[in-house]
């Protein structure tokens, strides 16, 4: 079950929020949890045993490393915490990815055959992962005490609106808001409009925009590259680059929307990522739950800044390959990791220098940078990835308009999304926050048109998704 499915949208949320607003205090927490253990239930029955398990043996390890006054024996408990989740993580999602490439290798030189039954993903394994090792190492950091109920716990990790495309949120950042009684300052009527808002303009996001640029962008990526007309390998290009912003940040939205409903404040995880004018400055604006994850919990402990230059550069690689590998597992992922951290490095010796000096046009090779690597994130494999590169630089011998026909839905999509990422750049445009939205009584009039324009929102997308059979989910390898 996915956010912007009928299921979820006609079925699944309208009770949900029905029960939970209606239930006292007391028994929101429940109400909550008994929800997101049946919306993971509903795609993913069978890991469910395994998820909680998981969840119990966690919760247990790290009340005997806060019980230990000895650091040595809270460090085994932590170790053995990092140990069991990590596993797990690399067993479902990369077995299948280092048996394949062993087998690969052991073809070539003639071996013997490798017999493998491929393993399921489940599915939101990265996220839940990366939140049950943040709460293990935030108290063995002692940056929150353990929580006592594993009731509580157990809703952090699998709270349905962050459970399965994030954000991913840090145990210290909710930690106030898991007993009902925290979170009863945000579960006013404007909060509740302002979530709601927030998650059809999510859902618009996703469907009006994203799944329309994502059906042609698919249509040019399943061509052969070596055929490909410029313009039609620059369409596909700019259409995911578009897409996969619309599709993450909408989804996002949706989560932000959703906690703010039930009285979570979630962590913001995007901001305008496609005015920015580095790829320093894109990865501080572009999934920036992930970015603080990997800076707080591989890059400052491996020495973040306070090293050899040199060192730090090889810190920067290794996060940035890791961050690839955690997005999927493919070789494509991995070098599209190391390709943000080569220009991570080179923006370190004196890329920053010379977009400094450029001012605003630095805006353009930044955006270069970040569409070819977006291609490497969409391509099957190295060498496909290659071959797009070849055509997107008119390498390709043959025409170089379009041979497909981008109807004007497509077109006016297009255009629609490349003014919205793009806005925020132009001067005097301002922002639209809505947490300082939130923060205060809105007016009578901010009531109306925030209600008229979730109305407007909500009919448009479901107007979509009933005329439509392609709504596809790109996080299934997360």
């Amino acid at each position: 079950m996915v956010f912007s499915s009928p299921l979820f949208l006609c079925y699944f949320l309208p009770v949900f929020l029905g029960l939970y607003w209606l239930a006292p205090r007391a028994f929101k927490n429940a109400v909550a949890l008994g929800a997101s253990l049946l919306f993971y239930a509903w795609g993913g029955l069978s890991f469910l045993g395994l998820f909680l398990g998981s969840v119990i043996v966690n919760f247990f390890l790290i009340r005997g490393m806060a019980a230990e006054a000895v650091r040595w024996r809270q460090r085994v408990y932590l170790i053995t915490s990092v140990v069991i989740n990590v596993a797990m993580l690399f067993y479902f999602k990369y077995a299948n990815f280092f048996v394949a490439n062993i087998a690969a290798v052991q073809n070539y030189f003639g071996g013997p055959a490798l017999s493998w039954q491929k393993v399921v993903l489940p599915i939101g394994i990265s996220f839940f992962t990366f939140e049950k090792l943040t709460y293990t190492i935030d108290v063995y950091r002692g940056v929150n005490k353990p929580l006592r109920s594993f009731w509580d716990f157990l809703l952090y990790i699998m709270l349905f609106p962050k459970l399965i495309a994030g954000p991913i949120v840090r145990f210290h950042e909710i930690a106030g808001q898991l007993d009902a009684e925290g979170r009863y300052p945000f579960e006013t009527t404007d909060h509740k409009l302002a979530g709601l808002f927030r998650f059809t303009l999510g859902l618009a996001k996703k469907v009006l925009i994203a799944n329309v640029l994502g059906e042609q962008a698919d249509r040019v990526f399943s061509l052969d590259p070596t055929t490909l007309p410029l313009l039609t390998a620059w369409a596909g290009a700019v259409a995911y680059t578009l897409q996969i912003y619309f599709d993450f940040s909408g989804y996002s939205d949706m989560a932000l929307g959703l906690g703010r409903l039930i009285g979570f404040q979630f962590p913001e995880n995007f901001n305008s990522p496609y005015i920015s004018r580095s790829i320093t400055e894109f990865w501080q604006r572009w999934h920036i739950t992930l970015g603080r994850w990997m800076r707080d919990y591989l890059y400052i402990p491996l020495g973040g800044n306070r090293v050899h230059p040199s060192r730090l550069y090889l810190n920067l690689c290794t996060v940035f390959v890791l961050s690839g590998f955690w997005h999927g597992a493919a070789w494509t992922f991995v070098a599209w990791g190391a390709y943000h951290g080569f220009f991570l490095v080179l923006e370190r010796l004196f890329l920053l220098r010379i977009y400094r000096a450029i001012s605003w046009f630095s805006l353009l090779p930044t955006l270069l940078i970040t569409v070819f690597g977006w291609v490497l994130f969409r391509a099957d494999t190295l060498a496909g990835a290659l071959r797009y590169w070849r055509a997107l630089g008119g390498q390709n011998h043959g025409p170089r308009i379009a041979n497909l026909y981008f109807g004007p839905e497509f077109t006016y999509t297009l255009l629609l999304a490349a003014a919205a990422s793009l806005a925020a750049a132009l001067p005097g445009v301002a922002r639209w926050e809505l947490r300082q939205l939130a923060a205060t009584p809105l007016t009578t009039g901010a009531a109306w048109r925030l209600s008229a324009s979730t109305v407007l929102l909500l009919v448009l997308s479901l107007s979509y998704l009933v005329g439509s059979s392609f709504n596809p989910f790109i996080y299934f390898r997360f």
